[in-house]
C-alpha cells in the first residue's frame, strides 16, 4: 500500500472533533489519557444504556477540566435531551458553542431538534455571537493559517498522484516528488513541536489538516516506510500531545494505523481502521487502542447499535462506516 492510495486517504478526515483541556481543580495539568479513560467509562454506560449514570459521567469529567473535547459536549447535550432533562440539554449547547459548535450546524442535528420550539432555543440564537467568540480567543490565528496552509500545499501535492495510471507510476511519484515535499512539511512540524504545540483544536480549531499530513507522508510506499527516520523521530512528541490534550487518540490512531499497514505491506496488527482486526489478534488491537485511550473495538460497535436504537450520535471515528467488523481467522 502506498500514496496511490490517495484517493481513499484524501477522504478520510471530512469530520472529526476534538480538544484538549487543563485542570481546573488542580494546579497540574492532568494526564488526558486519564481524561479519555473516563469518557471511556462513560460510553461503556451507555453502551449498557444507563444513560443517567452515563450523564454523570459526562458532568464528572466537565467539572474537572477548563477544556472539553466539543464531542463530549454534543453527546452530553443529546443524552439530557434523551433523558428529558432540556435545561441541562441548553446549558450543553451553550458550552458547546463556546467549544467551537457552530449554529449551522447545530440546525443541522436531527435528534436535538425538538429544542427549537423551546424558548431557550431563541436565547442561544442570540447569545450565539458572544458564546463564539470565547472560542475565536482561544485559538491561534496565525498558526491556524499556517496549518490551513500546510494542508492545501499537502492535498494539491497528493493529487498529482492520481494522474499516475499505473500502480509503477504511482510509487515513482510517491517516492520522487511526494517525499521531498513531504520531508519539507515533517520539517515544520518538527519546528511547531519543539516551540509551541500539537496544532489540534485547541490550538487551531481544528483536527483534521495536520493528522491528514502525516498520514499522507506514512503513506508513501512500504519501502519508503522502512527507512524513514521522520515519523519514528517524532513519535514520542505525539504521544505527549495525547497526554496533554493537544492532540486526540484518534488522530495519532489514523496517523500510526498509515505507518504500521504500509510498513508491514498490511501485514501488521494496526487500530482495526484500515485492516479490519482478526480475532487471533484482537487481544493486540485493543491493546494498542486503549494505550492511547482509544476505545475498545468491542465498546464501538456495541455504541452503534445504540445510536441506530436510539437516534443519538456519538460521533465515532466515521473511516469505518457502523461496526467494525472481526475476521473470524
Amino acid at each position: 500500500m502506498n500514496l496511490s492510495q490517495l484517493p481513499y486517504l484524501l477522504c478520510l478526515f471530512p469530520i472529526f472533533t476534538v480538544a484538549s483541556t487543563e485542570a481546573t481543580t488542580t494546579t497540574s495539568t492532568p494526564s488526558y489519557l486519564q481524561y479519555h479513560k473516563e469518557i471511556n467509562a462513560a460510553e461503556n454506560l451507555l453502551s449498557q444504556k444507563e444513560f443517567k449514570a452515563a450523564l454523570d459521567g459526562y458532568e464528572s469529567i466537565f467539572n474537572s477540566y477548563d477544556f472539553v473535547f466539543l464531542k463530549d459536549y454534543k453527546v452530553a447535550a443529546q443524552l439530557a435531551l434523551h433523558l428529558d432533562e432540556k435545561p441541562k440539554a441548553f446549558d450543553y449547547i451553550k458550552k458547546g458553542i463556546a467549544a467551537g459548535w457552530k449554529l449551522k450546524a447545530l440546525k443541522k442535528d436531527k435528534f436535538l431538534a425538538p429544542l427549537k420550539k423551546e424558548a431557550e432555543w431563541k436565547a442561544i440564537e442570540q447569545a450565539y455571537t458572544s458564546l463564539r467568540a470565547k472560542y475565536l480567543a482561544r485559538i491561534d490565528e496565525g498558526m491556524r493559517e499556517r496549518v490551513k496552509q500546510m494542508y492545501k500545499k499537502d492535498q494539491w501535492k497528493a493529487f498529482g498522484a492520481l494522474f499516475r495510471m499505473s500502480e509503477k507510476a504511482r510509487e515513482k511519484y510517491a517516492i520522487r516528488k511526494f517525499a521531498p515535499h513531504s520531508e519539507s512539511q515533517i520539517a515544520h512540524i518538527i519546528e511547531i513541536l519543539k516551540n509551541q504545540a500539537y496544532p489540534g483544536e485547541k490550538l487551531i480549531g481544528n483536527d483534521y489538516w495536520m493528522s491528514t499530513i502525516l498520514s499522507h507522508h506514512n503513506s508513501i510506499a512500504q519501502a519508503y516506510n522502512q527507512n524513514d527516520t521522520l515519523y519514528p523521530s517524532i513519535k514520542t512528541a505525539l504521544l505527549q500531545a495525547i497526554e496533554k490534550g493537544e492532540m486526540s487518540p484518534y488522530e495519532y490512531a489514523m496517523i500510526d494505523d498509515w505507518y504500521k499497514m504500509v510498513s508491514s505491506g498490511r501485514r501488521g496488527v494496526g487500530y482495526g481502521f484500515l485492516n479490519p482486526p482478526k480475532q487471533s489478534t484482537l487481544s493486540e488491537t485493543n491493546a494498542l487502542r486503549q494505550k492511547i485511550g482509544l476505545r475498545t473495538i468491542a465498546l464501538r460497535n456495541t455504541l452503534v447499535e445504540v445510536e441506530n436504537s436510539t437516534g443519538m450520535n456519538f460521533f465515532l471515528p466515521d473511516w469505518v462506516q457502523g461496526k467494525i467488523e472481526v475476521e473470524q481467522q
